[in-house]
This record gives C-alpha cells, sequence and structure tokens, in this order.
C-alpha cells in the first residue's frame, strides 16, 4: 500500500467517523449542526408558501434555500466517499432519503414545471430519525403494525358496514331534499352523509324539509354512536400484541427466595420479592 493509499484510508476514516459516528465530540458537533441546518431548510420551505413573506423576502430565502441544497449535496457525496460500502448505502432507506432531499432542487432546473416537486424537500426531515438515532424505538411502532394487520378484517367489516349506512341515507336524502336544496346527485348526497357522520359538519349543503333535517339528526346520532368501534378495535389488538410482547421477553428464571417466574431477560432482582437473581447465562454455559 503506498502512502497516498494511507492517506486516503486515513481521510475516509475521519470522514466515517465524524459523519456516522456520534461517540466523539467532532462527530456530535455535527449532528446537531446538521439537525439545526435541517429544521432551518424546512422553515424556510414553508414560510416561502406564505404571500407575504414570499414577497418580500422570496429572493432571500431562494438563495438561502439554494445554499441548504448545495450544504447537503456536498454531505451526501462525503458519506458516498465515507461509507464502507458505498453502493448499499446508496440503495439502503437513507441513502434514498438523503438523494431525494436534493434531487429536486436540480430536477427544477432542466425540467419545466418541475417546482412542484421541491416539495420533496421536506423529506429532510425524516434524516433527523437517523441523526436522533430514533430507529431504536421502531420496536414499538412494530407493534401498532402489528395490531392494524391482525384487526384488517374486523376494520374492513366495520367501513363495509358504514358504507351500506352512507350509500342508504344518501339516497334518502337525495329523495327527500332533492336537487333544489343542494342535493343535486347521489355522491353530492354522499359527501353530505360522510361529512354528517363524521361530526365534521362543513354546512355547505343543509337539509331544508322537516324530514330531512330529522334525517340528518339521526344521521348525527349513528355517527357518534359508531366513530368509537374502529378505536376499540385497535385499542384491544394493541393490548393483546403488548402482552405478547412482555411474554416474549420474559425468561423463565425461577426466584431462590419466592419462587416468582416470570422476570425480564436483563432483570437482575426478583419483581416480587426484590432479592437478586441468579445470572442467565452461568459460567461455563455457551
Amino acid at each position: 500500500m503506498t502512502l497516498e493509499d494511507k492517506h486516503d484510508n486515513h481521510y475516509k476514516k475521519q470522514i466515517r467517523t465524524i459523519i456516522f459516528g456520534t461517540d466523539t465530540p467532532l462527530g456530535k458537533g455535527f449532528d446537531i449542526t446538521l439537525i439545526i441546518c435541517i429544521l432551518l431548510s424546512v422553515t424556510l420551505i414553508v414560510l416561502d408558501t406564505i404571500d407575504s413573506v414570499h414577497t418580500q423576502y422570496g429572493q432571500a430565502i431562494y438563495y438561502a434555500e439554494w445554499g441548504f441544497t448545495w450544504l447537503f449535496t456536498f454531505e451526501y457525496l462525503l458519506r458516498i466517499y465515507g461509507s464502507l460500502n458505498r453502493w448499499s448505502y446508496m440503495r439502503s432507506f437513507y441513502g434514498i432519503v438523503d438523494l431525494m432531499s436534493i434531487l429536486p432542487s436540480f430536477l427544477a432546473l432542466i425540467i419545466p414545471g418541475a417546482n412542484i416537486s421541491l416539495a420533496f424537500r421536506v423529506l429532510r426531515l425524516f434524516r433527523i430519525f437517523r441523526v436522533l438515532k430514533l430507529l431504536r424505538y421502531l420496536s414499538e411502532g412494530n407493534i401498532l403494525l402489528k395490531a392494524m394487520i391482525h384487526a384488517r378484517r374486523k376494520v374492513f367489516i366495520f367501513f363495509f358496514s358504514v358504507s351500506l349506512i352512507i350509500m342508504a341515507l344518501s339516497v334518502v336524502m337525495y329523495v327527500v331534499e332533492g336537487p333544489s336544496n343542494g342535493f343535486t346527485s347521489i355522491p353530492k348526497s354522499m359527501y353530505w352523509t360522510i361529512v354528517t357522520i363524521t361530526t365534521v359538519g362543513y354546512g355547505d349543503i343543509t337539509p331544508q324539509t322537516n324530514l330531512g333535517q330529522a334525517i340528518a339528526s339521526l344521521t348525527m346520532l349513528i355517527g357518534y354512536s359508531i366513530i368509537a368501534i374502529p378505536t376499540g378495535i385497535l385499542t384491544a389488538e394493541i393490548s393483546h400484541e403488548m402482552g405478547a410482547e412482555r411474554e416474549l421477553n420474559k425468561d423463565l428464571r425461577k426466584c431462590s427466595n419466592c419462587g416468582a417466574r416470570g422476570h425480564q431477560l436483563q432483570a437482575l432482582f426478583c419483581h416480587h420479592c426484590g432479592s437478586e437473581l441468579e445470572s442467565s447465562n452461568p459460567e461455563g454455559e455457551s
């Protein structure tokens, strides 16, 4: 290995330590700086959508945003350069997020009408997950995902039943109120029924006849009656999944003092009497 190769590997190691690591002062400083830049960039994107701000500070925001874009581009290239496996990083979730946070700005220069794609710059917020190491909390998110998957049939039946109720009420309101009162079609009546049954009540369409108002009152009561059903279904499934997760994380060690079992895998003391537990991996056990 030549001296130049040694210097190159040394620089790569330093870059990798700063960008991908958080155990050093430089790494922590880099992460804090990156979080501030991400938040400032997204704040500028939000503020630029306000007409008064865009009129007065649009040009300054434009130059500032391009400054952040070049900064994130340089950081993306450094991540590729310092990665142990460059292709693996580029194909990873965060590698794609890093690319999508800068690509729309450059596409807007060469593709007419690509300014709409600049909204994808908000994806930069997802990069905070990596900086703050929030992926460790995804196990809790998996509990919610499993609960939703297990409850999918019950939720489907619920929504199918609600759809039938909406369809029936929509037809009735179309017949009772008619086009003269704003119910010009069954789809328009379905819109009113959904708004009413979800207790939103925009008020752009309102029944005028006595019978229509009576049906509207019934629709509101139905909405209040069924709105808690999917919440109860998901709550029951989440409770079941959390119980299964707790059972999975328990071991079979028996307390020598009180005989209690079902302790957490990393527990050092009995959850019942507080006595010290035997090691789950005694000396000499492979």
